[in-house]
């Protein structure tokens, strides 16, 4: 599988991120395993997490049950060296009422080493800023007017010197954001050149046909600023899959059956017609629509690579291969179509 760095860094991932959020809840430690090891063998060498996980519900009682199934597997195989590891501090919520602070920061990094039995962590993200996000939905009642600017610069200030400490403890190799705006990414860059601390190399952010809001001020971002796109959801939960059959099927075990019923407010009648939509460009063209999404992410302008996330090793194999497939022109007009019909389905 090819390779590529992670921003500036010489940290080399292969194309390919393998998500992890379910296990815990919809996946044993065993089936975690066992994803882990196929992932391998097909060339994958970066894997993402978070202190929050797992997913399908979050909640406070199983936060960090996901670290620790990747732990036991580091300790059960000694394979640790052979992953890039990604990992993440919640902002302000039920796991972590303060978010990330410089107080914060360290406590987190320790529970995570501990909980992931490792010395290192390759790559830690900011899981949300405190000031709030537009992300999640919360872009249709987006209000920056109360944010506090001057506290938001206090923080990031503040924790840009525990950044320092944690890289020079040899504890954290890269630093990186999720969720995170096109202005957040330019006043961390800000903050950081001016305290000597190291550079956001990574956004990690949702990105999929279905869900383009990074194409514009954030993509333009990243170009001048050089950080790469970890791209969640690329596959809209599993709309692009084809398997809910435009919202007519509701297959058992599937997140929408076990999760809220709305796929995190992804479920609207323009997300159902979109999806089947793009599952129809697929098959039009002979392609298999999972490939096609994901194939899709990493065709794009800037340096983006998704994070691909199963439930089934069968799930994982169907989308393997994804980053050889070349899309042709005939395929992107058919979708620059379909994006303009449906340009913010949920």
């Amino acid at each position: 599988m090819r390779r590529r760095t992670l921003g500036k860094t010489d940290i080399s991932v292969s194309e390919l991120c393998l998500g992890t959020m379910t296990w815990g809840t919809q996946n044993t430690l065993e089936e975690g395993h066992a994803q882990i090891e196929r992932a391998l063998e097909a060339g994958i060498n970066f894997m993402d997490t978070a202190e929050m996980y797992p997913v399908n519900p979050v909640k406070v009682e199983t936060a960090g049950r996901t670290e620790e199934i990747i732990g036991d597997y580091f300790k059960r195989s000694g394979k640790r060296n052979e992953w890039v590891l990604a990992t993440k501090i919640a902002g302000p919520g039920p796991v972590r009422k303060e978010g990330i602070t410089a107080a914060s920061l360290p406590v987190a990094v320790e529970a995570s080493l501990k909980r992931l039995q490792t010395e290192v962590i390759d790559l830690y993200q900011f899981h949300w800023p405190n000031r709030g996000s537009y992300h999640f939905r919360q872009n249709w009642g987006f209000a920056p007017d109360k944010q506090d600017v001057n506290a938001v610069s206090d923080n990031m200030f503040e924790v840009a010197e525990a950044m320092k400490a944690l890289v020079k403890s040899g504890k954290i190799r890269a630093f990186g954001t999720s969720n995170e705006s096109a202005w957040g990414m330019a006043r961390w860059a800000e903050v950081l050149r001016e305290t000597d601390a190291p550079a956001m190399q990574t956004i990690q952010n949702e990105y999929s046909l279905m869900c383009r809001l990074y194409d514009l001020d954030l993509a333009e971002a990243s170009h001048h600023l050089d950080f790469t796109l970890l791209a969640y959801s690329p596959l809209a939960t599993g709309m692009l899959t084809g398997k809910y059959k435009g919202g007519t099927v509701t297959p058992a075990k599937s997140r929408l059956e076990v999760g809220d019923g709305k796929l995190g407010g992804r479920v609207t009648p323009n997300a159902w017609a979109a999806s089947q939509a793009y599952v129809e460009i697929a098959q039009k063209h002979g392609l298999n629509p999972t490939k096609m999404a994901v194939a899709w992410t990493l065709d794009r302008p800037f340096d983006c690579l998704p994070i691909i996330g199963a439930t089934s090793v069968a799930q994982l194999d169907e989308i393997l291969g994804a980053e050889d497939l070349v899309l042709s022109k005939e395929v992107k007009s058919d979708i620059a179509k379909v994006h303009k019909q449906f340009p913010l389905p949920y």
